[in-house]
């Protein structure tokens, strides 16, 4: 079993060497500031745009298989427009690279409350079956698969990108069944995806 303290390490610092490598200066926030592990500033010009990035890593021996826990403050609203998950797949087989999903908070918020609230209130489950609270919600790597390598979408905020979670998640954030978690910015008005 991976040690889990080594894995958030591992992928805080590959997070900060791929910003690094795109141009951005990343900081580490050495669990100093809540929801944030790294900031960084991307300086073009007499222009700074910067960023706030929190990373969930995970591994194992079938990195398409894997998943990450995403509890209440994860789900939370945003505080801002350049709040930013990065999600590191490790493979436990050192000759493949990790995988880097860029997700904006807020897409990342939708995802685990749709894909918690949706296995949790499937129709035909027998009662008293499934009954774990949307706190230990997980995200899975199929839902996320389009955010892969989009380090793109932390140029423009997270109001402004496009919207890449399965088509069908935005059936299931209309359904009564289903929707969204409060207080969430997508209850106002929903995008197109």
């Amino acid at each position: 079993m991976a040690d889990t303290k080594q894995t958030k390490t591992i992928g805080e610092h590959h997070v900060a060497s791929e910003l690094a490598r795109r141009g951005w200066a990343p900081a580490l926030t050495r669990d100093g500031l809540e929801r944030t592990d790294i900031l960084a500033v991307l300086a073009e010009g007499d222009h700074r745009r910067p960023v706030e990035i929190q990373v969930k890593a995970a591994r194992g021996p079938k990195v398409e298989r894997i998943s990450w826990p995403l509890g209440p403050k994860s789900q939370g609203p945003s505080r801002g427009p350049h709040e930013f998950f990065v999600m590191v797949a490790i493979p436990d087989d050192l000759s493949l690279p990790p995988r880097d999903f860029v997700v904006p908070r807020i897409h990342v918020a939708a995802a685990a409350w749709i894909e918690h609230m949706d296995w949790l209130t499937k129709p035909g489950i027998p009662a008293g079956q499934r009954n774990a609270p949307v706190e230990r919600a997980r995200v899975w790597m199929m839902t996320l698969k389009d955010y892969e390598g989009r380090w793109d979408l932390l140029l423009d905020g997270q109001d402004k990108a496009p919207v890449l979670l399965p088509k069908h998640y935005r059936d299931l954030a209309t359904d009564p069944r289903v929707g969204l978690p409060p207080e969430h910015e997508w209850r106002e008005a929903l995008p197109s995806w």
